[in-house]
């Protein structure tokens, strides 16, 4: 996963008569890798996708190709996913998902593909879930709210062009926190009908997440799209946002549904 001139550094200082044991242990880059370089500089050809032009990075910066793979991608994100530094350069997108939805895993391998072409994903199963992975040096310019520590202890704020996005895919949006953060299930009540208790139940939507900027966002996006929406309180703690309105549940159905 090198480029060009950290493979040029690497052989520049071969050629200044140091071995290759020295120069991987002051350049953290394998001997076997330094050797092949001997032979072949330019990356192969799976590795030329991994250096494509990013669009934040373009002398006049510009936003993803796929911007509702990308509004999906960045509720994910936001909901339950993080950026971490590779070990010797670039950083890994990691977005957890439970094994109990499937198709969700494979929603957010395929997304991950279209948003970063070529990239390669790959799925890490740990105990009841997985992290789908993919590695690029351009993550971070892809989501700026990347930073040290966890999400909710720091500012989250949109960049305007993302805003732009999410205006324009607010739906994609919506779906990406739910699949992560949110869930649809079936509440039930009780009352009192001609004497006699009577259990009702109806579907309601639920987000978690305990960012107040997060939840924010997700409000906000709600709001444009006019579903009621209210807070939930357990513990006295507003981690909870409930849909529950017979309209704003038939509308959220028909773009987001439940898990799979």
């Amino acid at each position: 996963m090198y480029d060009v001139d950290t493979r040029k550094r690497a052989l520049a200082l071969v050629a200044q008569g140091r071995s290759l044991n020295s120069v991987s242990e002051l350049t953290g880059i394998s001997r076997s890798a330094i050797r092949e370089w001997q032979t072949r500089i330019e990356p192969l050809p799976r590795m030329l996708s991994q250096s494509a032009p990013c669009p934040r990075c373009l002398p006049v910066p510009g936003v993803p190709a796929a911007a509702a793979a990308y509004a999906y991608l960045l509720g994910l994100y936001l909901g339950d996913g993080c950026i971490s530094p590779h070990p010797r350069s670039g950083y890994y997108l990691r977005v957890v998902c439970a094994d109990a939805w499937p198709g969700l895993i494979e929603q957010c391998r395929a997304t991950i593909t279209t948003v970063r072409p070529g990239s390669r994903v790959c799925i890490l199963q740990k105990q009841g879930c997985v992290a789908v992975t993919s590695y690029s040096r351009h993550w971070p310019c892809l989501f700026p709210q990347h930073g040290p520590g966890k999400k909710h202890a720091r500012r989250i704020v949109l960049e305007p062009w993302q805003q732009e996005i999410v205006d324009e895919h607010p739906w994609k949006f919506i779906r990406g926190l739910i699949h992560s953060d949110g869930c649809r299930i079936m509440n039930w009540t009780t009352r009192l009908v001609g004497g006699e208790w009577k259990r009702y139940e109806y579907p309601r939507y639920w987000f978690t997440n305990v960012s107040d900027d997060i939840r924010q966002l997700y409000t906000d996006t709600l709001d444009k799209l006019g579903i009621e929406w209210k807070h939930c309180t357990r513990a006295g703690k507003p981690y909870n946002i409930s849909v529950a309105k017979r309209a704003s549940v038939a509308l959220m159905d028909a773009h987001i549904g439940p898990k799979y």
